[in-house]
């Protein structure tokens, strides 16, 4: 019994470690409404034995219940997951699915296929190493397929299968095919993918799926299983390349050992290899390489491990080990493409987190230059991006950061743009090049600093940022402070929203962007004042909070004191006495704040001011009071 037993151990471990060491295949299934990418995806798993007893139990129960197949089992329960799908025989979230054969596991996401889901689609494929493209055979090549495969092309996917489907209802015919394929290469061609396979299909008869269609003997191409088992992974594509590997974590577990540890994006890397941390450009040879399971001769890309170098130099999380010969490029800005993510559209100069790689930094995007049309591929021009709409924009970085061309690695090209305030993935992009002024222009180095000006003025540089509703009594405080520190021999200046706007900002209108723009610019010369040594005032309705934000980033910590003219609605209009919120009741004003733009409160400024219960002097004496309090004036 004892025999037996190690006999069944030895069979588990066996097969253990063959699975262990299969190559891993990504791939996504997209295509239009019913073209039967589900139903692919449940032909694979039944067929490749994944099923459990229960699992097919249960898809038989679906099927009668949900199924579109008679009393056969519908294979498309078994990816269309959310009860909306089964209801409507679509699909709406990308649903992941693994199976495994004899030479290969596999990782499939069904992606969805309406224009309004393009954000789930483009997450589906940001990761994968095929696209497998379904076509109606009754169909063809539609509008639909052309903005699926330019959103293939855009993530960066080079291998196409064109996957021919419902074959069966066209009598299998081979005319029928060469056409379809004919049209879509044509196409194809145009976004510059190159790597097509065709080939005819019946996911629900099973006809060239596993095994090769006897009602076809006119195709002598793979069947999807054996292309899907034996075409090359994008892994082993990085592998041949230089180099890469974002930081993850700087390992120190005492004082004799310092590691660097991440996932090589790309390339490979052995013991005595010249390596370059960027972007501070410093160079070493590696030492060794760590594993959990010890050090390697050798690692490659996809490859989790640990670094150590012969030379003590500074790298941190974030920094990128790069090939010495064959280094990342290094800079701010960049053009990109990005896709856009969140319902709430993106405004040009707002600032945003961007992560690349394991570094995040802050971000600010131009207007974009155009948007892609993603069914007929125009550009178009645009002020901003809304949900699922996809632009080329220039980036500007709060700092350098070490990047490759996302042609080139998609890995250290790629990015996701992140809310500042709630920490939401809000847009994906693929960095296209380094802008030419990003490495003309540098920061000119001076002598004279913000504390030395401060300290011929005798006093502490500061920004008080006044923010409320039109009518709240922002510039009538401010107004006052300013007279109070004048003549306590302080050296101020006040900002004031109307009349910037007849000068520095007289180009911008209303709207969310130029709202933002307006904001980020009198931040911009707020900062600059304060680095003068001056305490600056400014007074504007700044309704955004992530405009607040990012003024309050500019400048040092203590330095930033938000004041929150805290005035009801209702009693801010009956202090109209420039007649805006009659006009903009009346409709003559639009993206009036307060009315039909909104105003985002501060959650937590430095000062809170009632200017319902006190007097405008009652308040701007708070204001000196708070700043005493902060120790800003003595």
């Amino acid at each position: 019994m004892s025999h037996v037993s190690d006999l069944i151990a030895t069979d588990i471990e066996q097969y253990l470690h063959q699975h262990e060491r299969k190559s891993l295949l990504r791939f996504i299934t997209c295509g239009s409404v019913d073209d039967g990418k589900s139903t692919l995806i449940g032909r694979l798993l039944y067929e490749s034995k994944m099923l459990f007893e229960d699992q097919l139990a249960a898809v038989e129960a679906d099927s009668r219940k949900w199924g579109t197949q008679g009393g056969d089992i519908d294979f498309a329960l078994l990816v269309d997951g959310l009860a909306a799908e089964r209801e409507q025989g679509i699909t709406i979230d990308v649903a992941y699915r693994f199976f495994s054969t004899d030479r290969r596991k596999f990782i499939v996401a069904d992606t969805p296929g309406h224009e309004q889901y393009t954000r789930n689609m483009v997450t589906g494929a940001s990761t994968a190493d095929v696209a497998v493209i379904l076509i109606d055979a009754r169909k063809g090549v539609l509008t639909q397929t052309r903005r699926h495969s330019y959103l293939v092309s855009l993530i960066g996917i080079r291998k196409v299968v064109l996957a021919i489907n419902k074959m069966d209802l066209m009598d299998y015919s081979e005319k029928v095919f060469r056409q379809i394929e004919d049209d879509y290469r044509a196409f194809a061609q145009k976004i510059g993918l190159a790597e097509i396979t065709a080939m005819p299909l019946s996911a629900l008869k099973g006809d060239n799926m596993l095994e090769p269609s006897t009602r076809m003997g006119w195709y002598h191409g793979p069947t999807l299983m054996g292309y899907l088992e034996t075409v090359e992974l994008d892994e082993t594509r990085q592998q041949a390349g230089v180099l890469r590997m974002p930081v993850q974590w700087v390992n120190r577990p005492n004082l004799d050992f310092r590691g660097f540890a991440g996932t090589i994006a790309g390339g490979t890397v052995r013991p005595g290899d010249r390596v370059r941390a960027q972007p501070s450009g410093r160079e070493s040879r590696v030492a060794r390489i760590v594993t959990a399971d010890g050090d390697l001769p050798l690692a490659v890309a996809g490859q989790s491990i640990t670094l150590t170098l012969e030379d003590e130099i500074d790298i941190s999380r974030g920094d990128l080990i790069s090939a010495a010969a064959a280094p990342a490029e290094v800079a701010d800005q960049f053009e990109a493409t990005i896709v856009w993510m969140a319902d709430e559209p993106l405004l040009p100069g707002r600032p945003y987190l961007l992560k690349l790689g394991t570094r995040t930094v802050n971000a600010t995007v131009t207007e974009p230059k155009y948007k892609v049309n993603v069914n007929t591929l125009e550009h178009l021009a645009a002020k901003k991006l809304d949900l699922n709409e996809i632009g080329v924009c220039n980036v500007a970085l709060d700092r350098v950061v070490a990047f490759d061309a996302y042609t080139a690695n998609r890995e250290t090209g790629g990015f996701i743009l992140i809310d500042r305030l709630t920490n939401h993935t809000v847009g994906a992009g693929m960095l296209h090049f380094a802008l030419r002024r990003a490495h003309n222009i540098h920061l000119q180095p001076v002598d004279i600093d913000k504390a030395a000006r401060a300290q011929s003025l005798g006093q502490k540089p500061a920004v008080l940022w006044f923010t409320g509703l039109s009518g709240a009594g922002k510039s009538t405080i401010a107004n006052l402070v300013e007279k109070k520190l004048h003549a306590m021999g302080k050296h101020c200046y006040l900002l004031d929203g109307d009349n910037i706007r007849h000068g520095l900002n007289r180009d911008l209108g209303f709207t969310e962007a130029d709202r933002v723009e307006n904001v980020r610019r009198v931040a911009e010369v707020a900062r600059l004042m304060a680095d003068a040594g001056l305490i600056v005032l400014t007074a504007f309705i700044s309704p955004f909070r992530a405009e607040r934000a990012m003024a309050r980033a500019l400048v040092s910590e203590g330095e930033f004191i938000e004041i929150h003219v805290d005035t009801p609605l209702e009693v801010a209009e009956t202090r109209d006495v420039k007649g805006l919120y009659r006009k903009a009741r009346r409709g003559e004003l639009v993206n009036f704040t307060g009315i039909d733009s909104p105003y985002e409160a501060p959650e937590s400024p430095e000062l809170r001011i009632d200017t319902v219960h006190q007097s405008a002097l009652a308040c701007a004496d708070q204001v000196i009071a708070c700043m005493n309090a902060r120790g800003l004036l003595g």
